[in-house]
């Protein structure tokens, strides 16, 4: 690992991901979409090793939308089943790795005892400081921004915020995110190219990575392969080229 490590000049320091694929991966063999997100499952577990490994500080998962709930009662009872038995057969290596799980997203529309499994696990690991996954689960950026105005509307009419006070750092922290950077890179997998509800906010100015490799194919070198494409954008924030070579 170290020795890929040495090829990647720039390691992002938050890296969200839009995995995207598993039910097309499981139709073009001809199996239950539902094969297709348990071998899904396979490349979260490589994903996040390799991104703890390489030195990714935060990783933000795009597990479950708020839009997949119209998906079909079988597909999302299954879904909901494999992140159950994940997360308590992850517990142990996230405590070993040093992985802080987090939560983006609307826990209380999650069955019940997917909740109090997910709640364990951001209790038990809340202490370690390697990395922090995200999981945003039930979650859509639109829902997210409208919470937070929301929140800050109340403290308003409460007259504990003057409407001259909501800035941009305000506003973030009125999000699930509070406290994380924005994430620097995007990955999306599958082939389509949209964000689809996904931090909208947050990915301002994210570098966009797309590919056509549907997650299930999606592993360590493909990983890596993403970083170094990120490692030799020239990322401007908006100043010329010639600004940032004379800083």
């Amino acid at each position: 690992m170290q020795e890929k490590n040495n090829s990647i000049d720039v390691v992002p320091t938050h890296v969200a991901l839009i995995m995207d694929g598993n039910g097309r991966w499981a139709e073009q063999r001809k199996r239950p979409r539902l094969f297709g997100h348990k071998a899904g499952v396979d490349s979260v577990r490589i994903i996040v090793e390799a991104a703890r490994n390489i030195g990714v500080k935060h990783l933000t998962l795009y597990a479950f939308s708020t839009e997949n709930w119209q998906r079909p009662g079988v597909e999302v009872k299954g879904l909901m089943s494999l992140l159950k038995t994940y997360l308590q057969v992850e517990l142990k290596k996230m405590l070993k790795n040093g992985i802080c799980l987090q939560c983006f997203g609307q826990m209380k529309r999650l069955p019940p005892d997917v909740q109090d499994v997910l709640n364990t696990v951001i209790s038990d690991t809340r202490h370690c400081r390697d990395m922090r996954l995200n999981l945003a689960l039930s979650y859509g950026a639109r829902a997210e921004l409208v919470a937070g105005v929301r929140d800050i509307a109340r403290k308003c009419c409460a007259g504990d915020l003057q409407p001259d006070e909501i800035d941009d750092s305000l506003l973030s922290d009125h999000l699930y995110s509070q406290g994380q950077p924005d994430p620097d890179l995007l990955i999306r997998t599958g082939g389509e190219k949209r964000l689809s509800n996904f931090l909208l906010w947050q990915l301002s100015y994210a570098e966009i990575y797309f590919t056509e490799t549907m997650w299930p194919d999606f592993h360590e070198q493909q990983f890596l392969e993403a970083l170094k494409e990120f490692s030799i954008r020239q990322r401007r924030f908006g100043k010329t080229g010639a600004q940032l070579a004379a800083q």
